[in-house]
């Protein structure tokens, strides 16, 4: 088993998965008549992704079960194939639950070491401001032009994920890199002092024109603060000017003062 039901700082409630891996002789049997995984309970749904894309490939050595039950437990379970278990890499979130051959080495405690972040190297950081401040216009495009999906998509799925691993990084720093920040980012808002918290809380709002753009810039806000200050603690280059410039060329756009 690995993932959060093996991580020693997980928090532990009903929706965690259970994520198996179940090593066996032959795969073919199983793929075939899946009647078998009737035993763990009624199925709410169930996705295969080794099917998402046609019919499995057999050489894989590998098959994968998402299963959501209607009693609320969820397991996503993989089957592989034995002769493919060198091809597994061993995840630090892991634990042996029965190994009725002795075939597998013993495991070492399970920890969180293989989830930690990264400190953003000078390149990252570079990327992530460019990035933000790049794709931050075509959300003013959007809003100007009225095309409400377009600068929501890009505000939220481009633009707030650079500020989120700004995000990230800030907390890593709280932390000395020592705390899984969670997929998506779910556990930074656990380091994060309260005040910044609810600023960032303040970037998440309604389709109103208004408020999009007021999350446009609270967004640009929030980043500012947190770059000067990331690049302060690593000792790296941030474009002060580049960015004002380009925050006076959003608030330009906002008002409608097209150059003549």
């Amino acid at each position: 088993m690995n993932g959060s039901r093996a991580s020693p700082s997980a928090k532990k409630d009903i929706f965690q998965d259970y994520d198996i891996v179940y090593l066996v002789t032959e795969i073919e049997s199983f793929v075939h008549d899946k009647n078998w995984i009737n035993q763990f309970g009624e199925l709410l749904i169930m996705q295969t992704p080794d099917e998402m894309d046609g019919q499995w490939p057999k050489f894989k050595g590998k098959y994968t079960y998402l299963m959501q039950f209607k009693d609320w437990n969820r397991i996503d379970l993989t089957l592989l194939r034995m002769d493919q278990l060198e091809t597994m890499p061993r995840d630090s979130q892991s634990l042996l639950l029965l190994d009725k051959d002795n075939l597998i080495a013993p495991f070492g405690e399970p920890s969180d070491e293989d989830y930690l972040p990264s400190p953003p190297t000078e390149k990252d950081f570079v990327n992530c401001c460019n990035e933000f401040l790049w794709v931050s216009t075509y959300v003013a495009k959007g809003l100007w032009r009225k095309q409400l999906i377009y600068a929501k998509h890009i505000s939220e799925q481009i633009v707030k994920e650079e500020l989120i691993k700004m995000l990230m990084w800030y907390a890593g720093i709280q932390t000395n890199f020592s705390q899984p920040m969670g997929f998506y980012g779910k556990y930074i808002e656990n380091h994060l002092e309260l005040e910044l918290r609810q600023e960032f809380l303040k970037t998440y709002v309604d389709a109103d024109y208004k408020n999009m753009w007021a999350s446009l810039f609270k967004m640009c806000e929030i980043f500012n603060d947190l770059a000067i200050k990331i690049s302060s603690y690593f000792g790296y280059s941030f474009n002060q000017k580049e960015f004002d410039n380009v925050i006076d060329y959003l608030q330009d756009v906002k008002n409608n003062k097209i150059p003549p």
